[in-house]
């Protein structure tokens, strides 16, 4: 409970104000201020233990080297790279499976959709989301792709989601687990009473929050001319440590640390905690801004009537923050488990084992020994090299009776079979055995067996895919309803869309990614085992079908390789009716093409044996020109010119016959070649 001065009267005004520092004086500011920074040290303080144990966690992801001087000083220290291997494995699998193209967001058709009204929403606002994602909030895919290593480590990240007023446009900050503290008896981040994120500010974007009026006016207060303190939060320590950075002296370049309390606290004094984001400096705890976490006065529940009538029964507040999780915590705890914590244990075992391996064995090739009274040799330290030789007092004899090597053992043979047992079991529970990171598991494995336990290996990935495409789809949920307040009515946007589609409910956004899918592999398989169907039964859409193809093969402007414009199928009745017919024409073109074949044939025939005979009537005329002597000679002579005649006439009609049919033929033949360049041409 409050003791404020004054207490807000929270109306529709003070609801759409973009500050509400205005209506409070500086007792009841500093009064908000000392109860928030409060509930944040509390809160701070009871997460410590999380927090030093994902710092070693992360120290182990890095391979951070820390001091050690056992068994001697600078003894074997080496960091063994288990959580390294799994995380990098994991991100390898998801960065490319969760953002894959220019597509993030996919829009679903629920319902029947006779006019087909749904299904083209669904396309703009689809398109218009993966804009927003991919162009305008430029940061969000670098961020996503830092946020899913880091969470392969830590095991929770957020995303907060918001409507960023000096970029006029919605955003997608990532918000690392170190950075948002949680009240303990949160059971969810959204039930939580009590978030708080942590926000490093240069004085240039203070000064912008004033004039934009978002900050209220603290830059000629004492705290801020003043130079930032120099103490640095463990968190920050601990990442300068594995950075290799150290933080300069404080200056007008050091960021100013504030706080953005998500909280419930009753400022208008009627008994019931409103949701409210309060923005103070982490030091002073000066309050600079105090805005409803509500958008109006539809989203308050309130008793009909009765003798309670008008009293708050629950605000509908509006959630910024979208958890990300790799692996629940098994004991229902709010941070879920990354690598960091479920390898560090058989991570740090296994780095005891090689450095008790390494030390045994640098101790097995370097140990000195014992030097007894009979060896003269002249005092110091005695090194030998290579080719280089000592000379001493005492005789071989003596050198061999006086000088006792150190007993050592050879590194043990139990200790290496127990490292392999850990590491090979570390492999087993972060899913990176041999065949997981790329490597032959024999020559003699067949395929199909090998295909099978990839795919068994891969199991534990899809169940940690279906987490973050569960988060994904409830990051996209906030940024739908973003765009729903703060579009524009009436302007038309990147894929035609508009404020009008936001409209609905925005349970019909999802990621475009798959779950189920974990692989490029996977991926290709699928498409291909969805083509091979599409050619065989009827009712698939080929277009869609050929698509989804060039995309698993990872192909780029698929809409100009394959524009898609195929022709609608045909009727399968009237293909075999079309078939027939043709069949039946080639038939006849066959027949006709023999028969004119075989009259050609015959017409060669007889101009031949024509030619033969008018060679002969031509031989018998010259001879019975010359032996004439009568009329009747002649008028045989004038009988074979006659018959002569006739044969050569006759001779030029088949001339002319076989001519027209050569033609014909030829004018068939490129006819039927044609036919086949366009089936659908007629024929005669």
């Amino acid at each position: 409970m409050l003791n404020l001065v004054e207490p807000l009267t929270l109306n529709d005004a003070a609801i759409k104000s973009p500050n509400l520092c205005d209506r409070f004086g500086d007792q009841d500011l500093t009064t908000i201020g000392t109860v928030c920074k409060t509930g944040y040290l509390h809160d701070d303080a009871s997460r410590a233990s999380w927090l030093k144990r994902n710092e070693a966690g992360m120290d182990l992801a890095l391979q951070m080297q820390k001091e050690k001087n056992f068994p001697w000083p600078n003894c074997s220290n080496v960091a063994f790279p288990l959580v390294t291997i799994a995380a990098m494995q994991f991100h390898a699998r998801a960065y490319p499976a969760i953002v894959s193209g220019k597509d993030v967001v996919k829009g679903l058709v629920i319902g029947p959709d006779p006019t087909g009204e749904l299904s083209a929403r669904a396309e703009r606002v689809s398109t218009h989301m993966s804009y927003q994602l991919l162009y305008e909030d430029k940061p969000w895919e670098e961020q996503t792709d830092k946020g899913l290593l880091n969470l392969s480590i830590v095991g929770t990240n957020f995303k907060k989601s918001y409507n960023d007023a000096g970029k006029r446009q919605n955003v997608s900050d990532l918000v690392l687990a170190k950075d948002l503290i949680l009240n303990y008896w949160s059971k969810s981040v959204e039930s939580s009473p009590r978030k708080t994120h942590r926000i490093p500010l240069f004085r240039n974007e203070v000064r912008e929050r004033v004039l934009r009026g978002t900050f209220r006016d603290i830059l000629e207060e004492a705290w801020y001319k003043a130079a930032p303190a120099a103490k640095q939060p463990t968190t920050t320590i601990n990442t300068d440590r594995r950075q290799g950075v150290t933080p300069p002296q404080p200056d007008d370049a050091t960021a100013l640390i504030f706080l953005e309390q998500h909280v419930d606290l009753d400022l208008d004094d009627d008994g019931y905690n409103e949701p409210y984001i309060i923005t103070f400096e982490e030091t002073s705890g000066c309050v600079v801004r105090i805005v409803t976490r509500f958008d109006s006065s539809d989203d308050i529940e309130r008793v009909p009537g009765g003798k309670n009538a008008g009293k708050i029964i629950r605000i509908h507040s509006r959630e910024y923050f979208t958890k990300y999780s790799f692996i629940p915590s098994p004991d229902g705890g709010i941070y879920d488990i990354g690598f960091g914590v479920f390898l560090g244990p058989l991570n740090e075992s296994v780095n005891s084992l090689v450095n008790m391996l390494l030390d045994a064995g640098t101790m097995q090739t370097t140990a000195g020994g014992f030097l007894g009274r009979g060896a003269k040799i002249r005092g110091g330290v005695y090194t030998v090299a290579p080719f280089e030789w000592k000379r001493v007092d005492s005789t071989g004899d003596d050198l061999r009776k006086s000088i006792f090597p150190l007993p050592t053992n050879a590194p043990s043979d139990v200790l290496f079979q127990l490292l392999s047992l850990l590491i090979n079991y570390t492999n087993r529970v972060a899913g990176t055995t041999d065949m997981m990171v790329g490597e032959n598991p024999g020559q003699n494995t067949p395929a199909e067996t090998s295909r099978t336990m990839v795919e068994m290996g891969q199991k534990i990935y899809t169940a940690i895919f279906k987490r973050i495409w569960r988060s994904m789809q409830g990051e996209l949920h906030k940024l739908y309803g973003l765009n729903r307040v703060f579009l524009q009515a009436g302007k038309t946007y990147v894929g035609g869309a508009t404020r009008d589609d936001y409209m609905g409910s925005p349970d019909f956004v999802v990621p475009v990614a798959d779950p189920n899918i974990t692989s490029d592999v996977a991926k290709l398989q699928q498409a291909t085992a969805i083509k091979v169907a599409a050619q065989t039964t009827p009712g698939y859409d080929r277009d869609e079908v050929e698509k989804r193809y060039l995309k698993a093969l990872g192909v780029d402007s698929i809409d100009k390789i394959f524009p898609g414009k195929a022709p609608p199928p045909v009727d399968p009745k009237l293909q075999i009716a079309q078939v027939k017919e043709q069949g039946a024409m080639q038939r006849q073109q066959i027949e006709l093409q023999a028969r004119m074949q075989e009259f050609t044939i015959e017409l060669l025939e007889e101009r031949r044996l024509n030619n033969a005979k008018i060679l002969e009537l031509m031989a018998r005329s010259e001879e019975a020109s010359a032996n004439a002597q009568s009329e009747a000679a002649y008028a045989q002579v004038a009988l074979i010119n006659a018959e002569l005649s006739g044969v050569k006439e006759r001779n030029t009609q088949l001339n002319s016959e076989i001519s027209h049919l050569l033609k014909a033929t030829e004018i068939r033949s490129r006819h039927q070649i044609a036919m086949k360049k366009e089936p659908n041409a007629s024929t005669d």
